[in-house]
């Protein structure tokens, strides 16, 4: 065999030698055979541990000269191809067919010795992309492209993962081995020259590459979910990430700047239905920030096409950019939550200060805003309005920081349009749902931008002295109005809040006008919480009347077992709290026994937050000594009980309101009482020295929270991205109608609608009926219409 491939390097040596140009036709026997002879011979020596066995050392030299001649064998003939004369005006199959064999063979060539010699694998490499370059007007639509880019692929992630775990061992070992780090520079050198190979080849074969899109979407996030800051990332040393980003990362970034005008590389990028593993999440969300810093420079077609849905085939859909922005950022929630830092832009004068995922995302988005082409901004206020409606709250909190920045950035008449519409978004909701919970917090924080003449034609059209408007001002910060509009307004709002209260405390009182009186109540504590000096001593007295008397008429049972009333109880605490100088000692009696009841029995968490906020405040106030002995144990028990409270939120809660009611009160002597068990004792010390319950490492906590995110992922990890977003936009009664939740307590205030309709109906009987009671009953006719077209409306 070796004398064989002797002969051959001869024949070879023999053709190059005539120094004239080389018709393939005359020798195209030879190229095919010998590269067949080759490849054999290569895979014979890779594979003859195997094929030897115990036998090897008896042949050992012999096959390390059939290696050699092997590699000079084809040496000699990679030179052949450059005197080779193929004329491209000339459409000869043959010779076509030829150097297309040439070029397929010497791939085949290249997965055999990719392991045995990489100098020698990287020489064949350089010259399958010379000779397709070379030849490319008369082989382009001949040579297989596919196979080109995935072998490319494939090679350019093996040598990065050998690059990465010499980095690793370097890294672990703390003595620095000159060996280890040439052979580190050596294989990064190598990853760069598959980079730029691909570089290359794709830029000249970019229409070609339709079916290659897949392998290099997958080469991008691959090589980034290896890479820090990904919690999947191998653990290298700062001087080893900026080497090899320097040396190799680098020429990723021209690959996708080229490929960002290839539709069908849009089309997998953008994929509705990509389903990608918890790895690849990051990546995908990195390369979206890149795309977005890219697009600017492209022409508007381009432009258009990224940031539009589009209907690609019966079975494909591809999504605008913005809105897999979104949604690739939402899967993020292990990165987010760690979280991991990335490196920040530079400014002038300042040093580079690494930033959160968070950040980088947000400052990225904004930036994309500003060169947003105009005749793509319906796109950009349905992808804002469609984050901001997100069940997922760091996306939604995404969007409202980017919709805030195009609220300071565009004109004052844009962010007034914005919030009309917010406004009006807000008014047309059907009942409590956390998208209406995420529109009043963007209106509040909307409100803050816009001109003074603008919050007037605000106040003129959504006027606060009507009562349906009090849903929006229960919103909206009045810091956020000039001294004279805020002043207006709190006395507007006021006036007709303790208006509507009286109203409902002159009524019968149903339990189903409670719905209204807590929209009243909301706007009333919008109004304490952020008037200021426009809430004068007149207006307090008039709030603190109406919220007195409402107090009187609440209970344990109907706190206990009615929604509407919990809430009210809810917001009647923190009304109670901002007064709490004022009160009448009787009616804080009254406040903390009942609150002291009801903490014994099952509440929702935001009752109990609401008393957090109660007691506390307490911490400002000397209690009478008339009522001392009845207020305090109640206090310490209150505080016992809650910071025993397994919910995690609560506990937060309970900790920062014992810290300020304990700082803050005259009665030290409850304090050590609040304090029941030597677990809650500890919880409160490591509290206050603000050190962790748990002790755990770095390493540990990277471990964990990957756990998790693969835990959280896997329900939605088949769900679409078309799915997730109609059902993103879903009310929460309507997702949770299957549930009935409060089923019971749909079932008494019907059966106590039918005992006052039956006590009607045995009154009518015994004598004649009051002159109002007709009108109160088309009243009630009316209430029943409007809850029979409410139930179609979540129907």
């Amino acid at each position: 065999m070796v004398q064989l491939l002797g002969a051959l390097t001869g024949c070879v040596q023999h053709i190059c030698a005539t120094q004239e140009s080389i018709i393939l036709e005359n020798i195209q026997s030879l190229p095919s055979s010998v590269l067949h002879i080759i490849k054999s011979t290569f895979v014979h020596c890779k594979n003859s541990e195997s094929v030897y066995s115990g036998c090897l050392h008896l042949v050992s030299d012999l096959l390390q000269a059939l290696f050699k001649e092997a590699y000079s064998l084809q040496k000699q003939l990679m030179e052949l191809p450059d005197m080779v004369c193929m004329d491209p005006l000339v459409d000869d199959n043959d010779d076509i067919l030829n150097m297309v064999i040439v070029i397929h063979s010497l791939l085949d060539i290249c997965s055999v010795i990719s392991s045995m010699d990489h100098a020698f694998h990287a020489n064949t490499w350089k010259f399958i992309i010379k000779q397709s370059l070379k030849h490319q007007s008369i082989i382009k639509s001949q040579l297989k492209h596919k196979d080109i880019i995935t072998s490319l692929c494939e090679d350019i992630l093996f040598s990065f993962h050998s690059c990465l775990q010499l980095a690793e061992q370097m890294t672990q070992s703390d003595a620095q081995d000159n060996a280890d780090y040439r052979l580190f520079q050596k294989t990064l050198k190598l990853c760069r020259f598959f980079a730029n190979s691909l570089l290359h080849y794709a830029k000249e074969f970019l229409p070609f590459l339709s079916d290659s899109c897949c392998t290099l979407h997958q080469l991008y996030l691959q090589i980034h979910s290896k890479f820090p800051p990904s919690l999947y990332a191998t653990r290298i040393s700062k001087a080893h990430q900026e080497e090899i980003a320097g040396a190799f990362l680098v020429t990723l970034d021209p690959l996708i700047s080229q490929l960002l005008t290839f539709q069908p590389f849009m089309q997998v990028v953008l994929d509705s239905k990509l389903d990608l593993p918890c790895e690849l999440q990051f990546p995908q969300c990195l390369l979206l920030v890149v795309v977005m810093d890219k697009l600017p420079s492209q022409p508007k077609e381009v432009q258009t096409l990224w940031c539009t849905d589009s209907q690609v085939s019966e079975t494909t859909t591809r999504i605008s950019l913005l809105k897999a922005v979104f949604y690739s950022f939402e899967q993020c929630s292990g990165e987010l939550s760690l979280p991991v830092h990335l490196q920040g832009l530079k400014s002038k004068g300042k040093a580079e200060v690494a930033v959160t995922l968070y950040q980088h995302v947000c400052v990225h988005l904004c930036t994309f805003i500003t060169s947003f082409h105009p005749s793509l901004f319906a796109e950009l206020d349905a992808a804002l309005l469609n984050a901001v409606l997100s069940a997922n709250m760091i996306t939604s909190l995404l969007a409202m920081d980017a919709w805030c920045f195009l609220a300071r950035y565009g004109t004052a008449e844009l962010c007034a349009h914005h919030v009309t519409i917010v406004a009006h978004l807000i008014k047309s909701c059907p009942g409590e749902c956390y998208q209406l919970i995420n529109l009043s917090i963007l209106l509040k924080r909307l409100f803050f931008f816009m001109a003074p003449p603008h919050q007037l034609e605000f106040i003129q059209k959504f006027s606060p002295k009507e009562a349906e408007n009090l849903p929006l001002w229960q919103h909206i910060s009045f810091q956020a109005l000039p001294p004279e509009l805020r002043e207006q307004t709190v006395h507007e709002v006021t006036t007709v809040g303790t208006a509507e209260c009286r109203k409902w405390l002159s009524r019968s009182r149903t339990l189903g006008e409670l719905e209204s009186l807590n929209t009243v109540l909301s706007a009333l504590l919008a109004v304490c919480n952020s008037a200021g000096e426009a809430l004068d001593t007149g207006k307090q007295t008039a709030i603190i009347e109406v919220v007195s008397q409402l107090w009187a008429f609440l209970n344990i049972k109907q706190v206990a077992d009615q929604p509407y009333v919990q809430q009210t109880f809810s917001l009647l605490l923190p009304l109670l709290g901002f007064f709490i100088q004022t009160l009448d000692p009787k009616l804080i009696l009254q406040a903390v026994t009942l609150q002291t009841s009801l903490l014994k029995l099952e509440l929702p968490d935001y009752v109990r937050l609401a008393m957090l906020d109660f007691v506390s405040s307490l911490g400002k106030l000397f209690i009478p000594e008339a009522i001392q002995d009845r207020i305090l144990p109640n206090l310490s028990c209150m505080f016992a009980l809650l910071l025993a409270d397994r919910s995690w939120l609560l506990e937060q809660h309970t900790l920062e309101a014992f810290t300020q009611f304990a700082e803050g009160t005259n009665h030290e002597e409850i304090v050590p009482q609040c304090l029941s068990s030597e677990e809650t004792k500890n919880k409160v010390v490591s509290f206050l020295e603000k050190t962790g319950f748990v002790d755990e490492t770095e390493a540990a906590k990277v471990e964990r929270v990957k756990q998790e995110k693969g835990i959280f992922w896997e329900p939605f990890a088949n769900v679409t991205v078309e799915e997730a977003k109609r059902s993103s936009l879903q009310p929460y009664a309507k997702r949770a109608r299957q549930e009935f939740p409060w089923e019971e307590e749909y079932r008494s205030a019907l059966h106590t609608i039918a005992g006052a309709l039956e006590a009607t109906e045995s009154l009518l009987q015994k004598g004649p009926a009051p002159a109002w009671l007709s009108m109160e009953m088309e009243a009630l006719q009316e209430r029943m219409d409007k809850l029979k077209r409410y139930i179609h409306t979540l129907g």
